[in-house]
């Protein structure tokens, strides 16, 4: 699943690839996902695409927004998956979710593996869409201060642990399960540490420690196992991952341990973080 960085590299090189580009025709794919949200007919996006021209594209947490001028904007949310430029004179993959051809014969598409949004709004009115309009500040906001981290973590409905506040319920927009086990080993806590009992030194560590992956997993173009525009993967090689269990940390030679918790697997040293 596309997390923060990898929607931030992806809107950059949108911007620089396919920014300007006049859309010759626009489709919903070609292969039912009875996990991928449409809010469009197949004959209503042909028609509201065609002739539109790409403008800016952005990210907020894991939500893309894409101006289709004039007058419209494509929203992808919560994917997985691949979205691929195709030069001019390169073939199409076999299955595709979304597909748009440029009058310069080029072509862009999104395809999903798990689930996601692909869904076309007049300008303006994706604001609207549940889980857009109440996003809370994401870690690449000037406003994620520590202040602004700590007022979060005290207006926290019932008992949250450490993975919860980074992975449920956005509250920190754009983390998901892969990037969080690396923040909880860096700011040395257990998945299941209460967050409640976080001392003033352990939020200062995580949320600095959010700070520092997100933006290391940016520079570097996303993580080893997702793609960007052009089919290439990230550089991000996460230190807990599924190549990790049974391996000795790289801190303290602990074997590395993998639990179920909270709907996905947590990889951790259970000696770093008791």
């Amino acid at each position: 699943m596309f997390e923060l960085p990898e929607y931030m590299t992806l809107s950059k090189q949108m911007n620089k690839i396919l920014r300007g580009k006049k859309i010759k025709r626009g489709v919903l794919g070609n292969s039912p996902h009875k996990f991928v949200w449409y809010n469009r007919k197949h004959a209503e996006f042909e028609k509201l695409t065609r002739d539109k021209t790409v403008g800016e594209a952005r990210s907020e947490g894991r939500w893309l927004f894409i101006d289709l001028k004039p007058g419209y904007e494509l929203l992808f949310g919560e994917c997985g998956g691949k979205m691929l430029y195709h030069p001019p004179g390169i073939g199409l993959p076999k299955r595709y979710h979304l597909w748009l051809a440029f009058e310069d014969g080029s072509s862009f598409t999104a395809t999903t593996q798990m689930w996601g949004a692909y869904e076309l709004y007049e300008i303006g009115k994706a604001r609207n869409r549940k889980y857009v309009k109440d996003m809370r500040t994401t870690p690449t906001d000037d406003k994620f201060t520590f202040e602004y981290f700590c007022r979060l973590i005290d207006t926290l409905p019932g008992k949250k642990s450490v993975k919860g506040l980074l992975t449920q319920d956005q509250l920190i927009p754009g983390l998901g399960n892969a990037i969080a086990q690396d923040i909880m080993f860096t700011a040395r806590l257990h998945p299941r540490h209460p967050v409640e009992e976080l001392t003033k030194d352990n939020r200062r560590k995580l949320h600095k420690v959010i700070m520092i992956i997100v933006r290391d997993v940016i520079k570097k173009g996303g993580r080893y196992d997702e793609y960007d525009l052009h089919g290439n993967l990230g550089k991000y090689v996460r230190v807990m991952d599924k190549n990790a269990v049974g391996r000795p940390c790289p801190e303290c030679g602990t074997k590395i341990q993998k639990i179920q918790y909270l709907g996905g697997a947590c990889y951790f040293c259970p000696e770093c973080q008791k």
